[in-house]
């Protein structure tokens, strides 16, 4: 298993690789060091991509929830893996043995593995946006949808140019390719964004429909929904502080964010004017305001699976692991979208009648309690919440998952 990106790209990766051990299997996941406990404790092989250091630097880095700059970032260190991931792959396979790589689109050195060695790749999407589909195209920006309101055809034009993956990684991609005598792609998307050997949607239907131009083998299931809850409780002190009052509204900037003080202090003045009482998940406690009072808690972690279902809203940034812990707990969604995927998950939130979104610009206390009030007062916003809820409770499981991909390698 080859994840990248911050705990909700590789917590789903944990997941499977938790269902695939049940059924008998050895999983490895390759990954950076700040998440080995976690992959360890789910009874699942470790091999380190990196340093907790290494993460550290690119979560801290200032461009990373840019929407231009952040997508080029995030390209650019998939560019600099393509050959350390490549090389561990080589050390893990043994020639002969039934062998299975799943990998996140970026992994290009899972690819490059697939192309040298003859081992079946399945890449893992986990969210719509990484479909750049000329139908129903994803949402990049804040904002109006503009592109989605152009023709198909000029899309299909528009997309045959150099993307920011292409810039980004393939002349990294083409060089190694020559390095190991293999033919280089033409462009990075789509011919090694998704893998002729099969792809996963983890995501619904209802969230996402399929479109004519998405890739084949393919697979769509459900949200994966792991947030190691399995290993985890909420806190004495968070247990304590649910009891004694109301529903709280979560405020979260995910997991990856190093860069949420202006989030926070809209928080608390959103808070204040509501008279309600908060949660702020985050592990970097300096961006939150000091001296909060009473009716806030603070917490470094808390499994949202668990959290969640006794909260009154949810209000983050707009990442996919989050969002499907909100949709799971029948609760209202305010979304402040970055980057990434966040803008086109906050679209689709508001399309199903569950949420609204802010512009980073316009989070402030007065726009955030704005927008609570109107989702907690509105009855047709709780009656989508309840119906979206019911959806994901009767959803396939990773059972099913797993024999999908034991079929790929005839197991």
């Amino acid at each position: 298993m080859c994840p990248f990106g911050s705990g909700g790209d590789v917590y789903p990766f944990i997941g499977i690789g938790r269902a695939l051990v049940a059924r008998g299997h050895r999983v490895t996941v390759l990954s950076m060091e700040v998440f080995e406990r976690a992959i360890l404790a789910a009874g699942l092989g470790y091999v380190s991509m990196g340093t907790r250091a290494d993460y550290e630097r690119l979560m801290e880095h200032p461009d990373l929830w840019k929407p231009i700059a952040g997508t080029k970032l995030v390209f650019a260190t998939a560019a600099q893996y393509v050959r350390p991931l490549y090389e561990r792959l080589c050390e893990l396979i043994v020639p002969g043995e039934p062998t299975l790589i799943l990998s996140a689109g970026s992994g290009f050195g899972a690819r490059l593995a697939r192309e040298k060695l003859g081992v079946p790749l399945i890449v893992l999407h986990l969210q719509p946006a990484v479909f750049i589909s000329a139908y129903d195209t994803p949402k990049f920006i804040e904002g109006p949808h503009v592109l989605n309101a152009l023709p198909v055809w000029l899309k299909k034009l528009m997309f045959k140019f150099p993307n920011p993956m292409d810039q980004g990684v393939l002349p990294t991609v083409r060089r190694e390719c020559r390095s190991e005598k293999l033919p280089p792609p033409r462009r990075v998307h789509p011919d090694w964004w998704h893998s002729p050997d099969g792809n996963v949607a983890l995501f619904p239907a209802w969230f996402a429909a399929p479109q004519p131009d998405w890739p084949q083998p393919l697979l769509q299931h459900s949200f994966p929904m792991e947030d190691l809850a399995t290993n985890a409780l909420l806190s004495a002190e968070l247990e304590q502080f649910l009891a004694a009052g109301e529903k709280p509204i979560v405020f979260t900037p995910g997991t990856g964010n190093h860069q949420a003080k202006a989030f926070f202090k809209a928080a608390l003045a959103a808070c204040e004017l509501l008279k309600c009482r908060a949660v702020f998940a985050t592990q970097h406690e300096s961006d939150v305001p000091v001296h909060l009072p009473p009716s806030i808690l603070v917490q470094r972690y808390a499994p949202f699976s668990l959290l969640l279902p006794r909260a009154a809203a949810l209000v983050y940034h707009g990442g996919i692991g989050t969002c499907s812990q909100a949709l799971a707990a029948g609760i209202p969604h305010l979304i402040m979208p970055l980057a990434h995927d966040q803008p086109d998950n906050a679209n689709r939130l508001r399309r199903l009648g569950i949420g609204l979104s802010l512009h980073p610009k316009k989070f402030t206390g007065e726009r955030v309690a704005a927008a609570l009030r109107h989702l907690l007062k509105d009855n047709a916003v709780q009656a989508n919440c309840t119906r979206y809820a019911e959806q994901m409770r009767v959803a396939p499981s990773l059972d099913e998952l797993a024999a999908w991909l034991e079929a790929r390698v005839g197991v």
